[in-house]
């Protein structure tokens, strides 16, 4: 997933960053990711987890 620059912590309600359609929002696009990744091809998926492994944004250790 991209990094949008701002991180969970302090985007609380309380937090002046927070938007209650920012939970829309990000609900709408992990619905579009999981459509266009049923889509991809093996190969894809790889090159797809290499890539977000790589940077991250995958811990396989959960």
């Amino acid at each position: 997933m991209a990094n949008t620059g701002q991180s969970r912590q302090g985007n609380g309600q309380g937090s002046p960053l927070y938007n209650p359609s920012d939970d829309y929002r990000r609900e709408e696009l992990i619905r579009l990711l999981e459509r266009s990744i049923e889509r991809l091809t093996l190969q894809e998926l790889e090159a797809l987890y290499y890539d977000m492994s790589t940077k991250n944004y995958i811990n396989d250790g959960y």
